[in-house]
């Protein structure tokens, strides 16, 4: 810019700026708004002035101390600089405060800067919150595919919300995300639990399992034919089994015994009573013979040493079925672990936080209906993210009646 822009005093103070301060000329230049190369040309003039007057001054012993007041008023200006700098700062961090309230995170610091480059320019910005300009410009460069993964993002929560609804409110990121697979639509598992958790949509949580197996030291002796092993090569070889409490409010239970398939991790059979007699157990177990053909021939059951397993009469029902009998030891419950795994989610999904249900016939009717979807519709990650039948389908190893529906319950 030329020099009849900018009035004598403005050259002067400028000068003085210069020559009070350590910094680069192209520094002062850039914050007074000046070319760099004509504010080098005022000090140069400004010292060639400087310098014929000190000749001057040699043969007129008579001078006024002028060239002192130029630099306190250049002081004074760039004092004021300062001060003007400190209280936008000040305003910028004000409003940081309020921007970051519900947290700091470095695209949201660009966000902030993209928001109030307009009163503070992306340079002070950067600097007072201490954030790249390169990585400010490369963020901005990328809104158009930001917004285009948030609408992206809003269709894969609706698409979620539904899964998440059919499944009775249950499915967590693993579930709903081999669910998202079989529809066609192939999501990585970290983003669904990001989608999830920005809308609020979360699956049931474990809760606090409460022991009830009454173990029978009087028992006659049975091996432990699993060791902790819950596996098995085929449906229909080895089934864990367990009996676990529902309430039913005012103090009240029932109690569900479970014959469960450790290849498949299907519910084969299972029974419901008000009571925890020998027969809740074998009643469960013939059901599952039935679901099998009517026998269980040379298929292991394992249990814990409860009184209900540990009985004469279940002994008598086992070798009439055809199943060899195991159970861990006394006191041990990780030696039963599989069958015991299964009635925690079965409660959590059902009650859903509540402490019971109403009702017999409402705990009857939800778990019944958890059952059933358990079985034919709910995904279990040890068989492949796939539900227990539809992976006995899959499988030669069965007897005909093997896919068969359920029998009802069980008194």
């Amino acid at each position: 810019m030329g020099t009849y822009r900018y009035p004598a005093e403005f050259r002067a103070d400028a000068v003085a700026l210069v020559r009070s301060s350590d910094r680069p000329v192209s520094r002062i230049a850039a914050e007074l708004g000046v070319n760099g190369e004509t504010l080098r040309q005022w000090v140069k003039k400004a010292d060639i002035a400087e310098a014929a007057g000190l000749a001057a001054g040699q043969a007129s012993p008579v001078r006024t101390a002028t060239p002192v007041e130029p630099a306190k008023d250049a002081e004074i200006s760039r004092l004021r600089r300062q001060v003007r700098e400190l209280e936008m700062e000040r305003d910028i961090l004000r409003r940081a405060a309020k921007y970051f309230a519900k947290g700091d995170e470095l695209v949201s610091r660009f966000q902030f800067v993209e928001d109030h480059l307009g009163a503070f320019g992306v340079k002070r910005l950067c600097r007072v919150l201490e954030c790249s300009r390169s990585g400010f410009y490369r963020w901005l460069a990328g809104t158009t595919a930001r917004v285009a993964r948030r609408r992206a993002d809003v269709r894969l929560a609706e698409r979620i919300r539904d899964i998440h609804a059919a499944s009775g409110g249950t499915y967590g990121p693993p579930r709903i995300t081999a669910e998202l697979a079989d529809d066609g639509l192939a999501v990585n598992h970290k983003r669904v639990e990001r989608v999830m958790r920005a809308a609020g949509i979360v699956g049931v949580h474990l809760r606090r399992k409460v022991r009830i197996t009454i173990p029978e030291p009087s028992a006659t002796p049975v091996p432990d034919l699993l060791q902790r092993d819950f596996t098995a090569a085929t449906p229909n070889t080895r089934y864990v089994g367990d009996i676990t409490y529902l309430p039913v409010g005012d103090g009240q239970f029932l109690y569900l015994a479970t014959v469960l398939d450790l290849c498949s991790k299907r519910l084969v059979g299972w029974s419901i009573a008000t009571h925890m007699r020998t027969e809740l157990v074998t009643d469960a177990l013939k059901a599952a013979a039935a679901i099998r053909g009517g026998r269980l021939d040379g298929a292991v059951f394992h249990s814990d040493n409860g009184a209900q397993y540990v009985a004469r009469d279940f002994a008598q029902v086992c070798e009439e079925l055809g199943v060899v009998r195991s159970r861990g030891a006394v006191g041990t419950s990780a030696d039963n672990a599989a069958a015991e795994s299964f009635n925690a989610p079965l409660k959590r999904e059902t009650l859903q936080g509540r402490k019971s249900w109403s009702g017999v016939r409402e705990a009857r009717h939800a778990v019944f209906r958890w059952v059933t979807r358990y079985n034919t519709r709910r995904r279990h990650s040890s068989i492949g993210q796939i539900s227990p039948i539809a992976y006995e389908q899959r499988s030669n190893t069965l007897c005909p009646m093997s896919n068969a529906a359920m029998p009802g319950l069980q008194h």
